[in-house]
């Protein structure tokens, strides 16, 4: 029996950073939102935002006592992804190690599947 790849999960260190961004939030929300984008060098970008709610057709995980709401558009773009929150001198933000990328720019900023 094949088991299915989870759609995505969460580092510990991603789930301490999202649960803070949460607390710090100025109003009520329930959870991170992963969508994607057009832009950079290399066609798609990861984009986090606050998460009020579910929206429509939205994939809602919960890894690390986290809610992440997945927008419909980005589930083929983040399917078995892991979702990490690197901090070092000079950059801090969410990563992801997507086995589904094909292509990264130097920058980071964008990737291609």
């Amino acid at each position: 029996m094949n088991e299915q790849p989870k759609l995505m999960s969460l580092t510990s260190a991603a789930a301490d950073r999202a649960k803070k961004l949460i607390e710090l939030s100025e109003k009520p929300v329930s959870g991170l939102r992963i969508s994607v984008s057009t832009k950079g060098c290399n066609g798609m970008s990861y984009v986090v935002e606050y998460a009020e709610g579910e929206n429509k057709m939205e994939e809602v995980i919960e890894d690390h006592g986290v809610k992440i709401f997945i927008d419909p558009m980005a589930v083929m773009y983040v399917l078995g992804s892991t979702m990490d929150y690197v901090e070092d001198k000079f950059h801090s933000g969410f990563v992801f190690d997507n086995p589904n990328e094909t292509g990264r720019c130097g920058c980071g900023e964008s990737f291609s599947v």
